[in-house]
């Protein structure tokens, strides 16, 4: 079972470059709004993009999604330790928490490698 990590926490970890952050929206959400520097990948893609995103399997990576009662953030992050990654956890209150408490938020499409 992943464990959860706090909008503070997360906060903290992204300010300081030491958490990966990992959105599990369908592209066009991503596009709308989504944590800053966060990558985009999807349950269904995980198994054929997770290894070119994300090389290190044990860097410290949380998922999110929009809210609690989404799955999407839960599904990513289970598959991502099937494969062999060592440190996910998940923001479980979504980009909905974050964006209610204030915190910036970035828009667009992820740059292409």
């Amino acid at each position: 079972m992943t464990s959860i990590i706090s909008r503070d926490d997360l906060k903290a970890g992204l300010a300081a470059g030491t958490i990966t952050a990992v959105d599990a929206l369908p592209e066009s959400y991503y596009a709308q709004q989504h944590l800053p520097g966060a990558l985009n990948l999807v349950a269904d893609e995980v198994d054929a993009r997770a290894a070119g995103l994300l090389p290190d399997k044990a860097v410290a990576i949380v998922t999110y999604c929009s809210n609690p009662a989404c799955p999407n953030s839960s599904q990513v992050a289970a598959k991502l330790e099937r494969l062999g990654y060592t440190n996910v956890r998940k923001y479980a209150d979504g980009i909905q928490d974050w964006v209610e408490a204030g915190l910036p938020t970035e828009t667009g499409l992820p740059v292409a490698p």
